[in-house]
């Protein structure tokens, strides 16, 4: 039945002050690897903890950034990530934030798709760039190769940025519609889990086990109190450094800022129902109805 399956194929690069899609290229995958994919602020790091507790059976301490690191990111160069991915003994868990098209699809490996309501992100992504230091610019403007413009310093306005984000599609990243539409084309392959961060919100358990069984993970109950503790937004939030890449030093306030609130809706106050409704007119032309549904709501999946 495998035979049958049009798997996804790479079909273009996507290279910016971000992005190098080509490391996909030189990636020897391995039969048991997990793909954490998101667009970005969906609940990211909060996957990879939860995979991670889940692989080793809720150890503390353990340096999560490194050892699912954001194999797109162009910095460090692959020549430097490549050789040390594969160098992990463990089973490896992977980030990834690219769309489908520009990533190298195996058949082999565990895909998790987690996704968020944009408004969420928009406001999420607003903190991440605003708190960005110096430090955080000049790895990605000023290290060698950049491709395209790089990237500058965000308004104040928030309500401008989410304004600027949905014109541009995903101004100053990367498009938010073609991520959320090519991982929702192949939705029903099976080695891909589509996760929903409200879903998780609401049943943070019910969702690791999920998890868990679609990795065939086995759960040691003896320890699940344990490892769903270590997975709680409050834990989190105070063990943040070894979760976040080079333990925050790239954002103003550190780990704890990268790890921010962890809530949804807190665009609620600042946008009117036009601007609001702006969002999900676009979400429905952009994805259908039934994505834009289930971005919305993660129902109807």
């Amino acid at each position: 039945m495998a035979d049958a399956i049009q798997w996804p194929k790479k079909t273009r690069e996507l290279e910016s002050n971000h992005f190098d899609s080509t490391i996909w290229n030189d990636f020897p995958f391995r039969d048991d690897d997990i793909i954490i994919a998101t667009y970005a602020k969906t609940g990211t790091t909060w996957v990879q903890q939860i995979v991670s507790q889940l692989l080793f059976n809720g150890e503390t301490g353990l340096p999560v950034a490194d050892m699912s690191p954001w194999m797109d990111l162009r910095v460090p160069p692959k020549e430097v990530k490549l050789p040390e991915v594969e160098a992990q003994t463990h089973r490896r868990f992977i980030k990834t934030h690219l769309p489908v098209d520009a990533s190298v699809y195996s058949e082999k490996a565990k895909y998790i798709y987690i996704a968020r309501d944009g408004r969420d992100v928009l406001w999420s992504l607003y903190n991440h760039h605003s708190t960005a230091n110096d430090f955080w610019y000049h790895a990605l403007n000023d290290t060698p190769g950049l491709v395209g413009p790089p990237i500058g310093k965000p308004v104040e306005d928030i309500v401008q940025y989410y304004h600027e984000w949905l014109d541009q599609d995903g101004y100053p990243f990367w498009s938010f519609w073609e991520n959320i539409r090519t991982w929702w084309e192949i939705k029903d392959l099976p080695n891909l889990m589509m996760l929903h961060f409200s879903n998780l919100k609401e049943d943070m358990p019910g969702q690791m086990r999920r998890i868990a069984a679609f990795l065939d993970i086995p759960i040691d109950e003896t320890k699940w109190d344990e490892i769903v503790h270590h997975c709680s937004f409050d834990y989190m939030k105070a063990n943040a450094t070894p979760a976040v890449p080079l333990g925050g030093a790239f954002w103003d306030g550190g780990a704890e800022n990268f790890i921010y609130k962890g809530e949804n809706g807190r665009w609620r106050d600042r946008l009117t129902d036009a601007e609001s409704e702006k969002y999900r007119s676009m979400a429905r032309e952009q994805l259908g109805e039934a994505c834009a549904h289930w971005l919305e709501t993660g129902e109807g999946l």
